[in-house]
């Protein structure tokens, strides 16, 4: 025991304190105890299929569109490119590699896409700010429509389409509305966690400095080239992984129209509702846009009976969106996380 220990115990009254866990330690421990544990005890097949499921792979889904343009500036409309890249690699892996396990499927299928979205991302060497979004849109277009026309990406399906093969992890099958609970829970876990140490390493401190202002990052030493390619590789490959989890853990079955320009948009909106460079915004946002659809169809159901059908209820969606969309821009430009965060605080108090 060091002196200052051991005079720290003999003056009466005086008691060495032990290091106390962070609050949001505790708090994040308890959710995934929640996730992992809870849920599968209380949820049906419905909340699997049409809630948890598609909240958490938007999420993932935005969460690399985040990395990208939350943290590191640069604008990016082609995130449903990347999602099918991802898909369409872990599918071909799957087939033409049987003993590969699908962790690493996905793994790969994820960097694949990282590398799709590095190509997309060199424009962005020589252009900066809103333009950036006119290459990443010419990307968008161009997988889709690749992945429409050439065969072998599909195995030569008819329509274009890729299934999901089966879903099992050392002989342990997930293809029940659970098992592909806990295979996207897992993924997502991994995948945050990464990315949490990343946007707290140096390359995620550079990301930040190119973002607040790329001349200034230039003068202080921060290599804005290497800065804004890793934030393109890096966001893609987490969409990758989304885009994957989309097909084989969510729809089933998919082609490429399923990640179409909406699907980027839908990514983007996530990420303004929820909170741009937050990755818990990312979370909050995607709850938001799987959550409001059904909030809506049940209000109209309650309220108007049938006299709403399902054109409509998707027009008040839209219109609904941009809406907030619009809103956050001009009050909030942080999204729901800073406002959270905000009564959270007034609740501490």
């Amino acid at each position: 025991m060091s002196s200052a220990s051991s005079s720290a115990s003999l003056v009466p009254g005086r008691r060495l304190a032990l290091p106390a866990l962070p609050l949001r330690s505790v708090g994040l421990a308890l959710l995934l105890a929640l996730a992992f544990g809870g849920i599968p005890l209380v949820a049906t097949d419905y909340w699997y299929n049409a809630i948890l499921i598609p909240f958490l792979i938007m999420a993932l889904a935005g969460l690399g569109l985040n990395l990208t343009m939350g943290y590191a500036g640069q604008a990016s409309l082609g995130t449903g490119a990347f999602m099918a890249v991802g898909a369409y690699a872990t599918y071909n892996l799957l087939l033409r590699l049987p003993g590969l396990p699908l962790p690493a499927s996905l793994a790969l299928g994820g960097l694949i896409a990282g590398l799709a979205g590095l190509v997309v991302g060199l424009p962005s060497l020589r252009i900066k700010g809103f333009y950036l979004i006119a290459p990443t849109l010419a990307g968008q277009f161009l997988i889709e429509w690749t992945f429409n026309q050439v065969g072998w990406f599909s195995n030569y399906a008819s329509s274009s389409s890729i299934s999901a093969p089966r879903l099992a992890i050392l002989g342990r099958d997930l293809s029940s509305p659970a098992g592909r609970y806990a295979l996207t829970l897992s993924s997502v876990a991994v995948v945050t966690a990464i990315a949490w140490r990343l946007v707290r390493s140096q390359t995620g401190r550079n990301w930040r400095a190119v973002r607040d202002g790329e001349t200034a990052a230039a003068v202080i030493g921060v290599p804005v080239a290497r800065a804004k390619l890793s934030a393109f590789f890096a966001g893609a490959a987490v969409c990758g992984v989304a885009g994957a989890l989309w097909a084989f853990a969510y729809l089933g079955t998919v082609d490429a129209r399923s990640f179409d320009l909406d699907r980027s948009f839908q990514a983007m909106f996530i990420i303004i509702i929820g909170g741009l460079g937050s990755l818990a915004g990312s979370f909050i946002g995607s709850a938001f846009i799987v959550l409001t659809p059904i909030l809506l169809t049940r209000l109209s159901e309650a309220v108007l009976g049938a006299g709403l059908d399902g054109g409509q209820v998707s027009n008040i969606q839209r219109v609904i969106f941009g809406a907030l969309i619009i809103g956050f821009l001009i009050k909030e430009p942080n999204g729901l996380v800073a406002l959270i965060g905000r009564l959270w605080r007034r609740l501490v108090r």
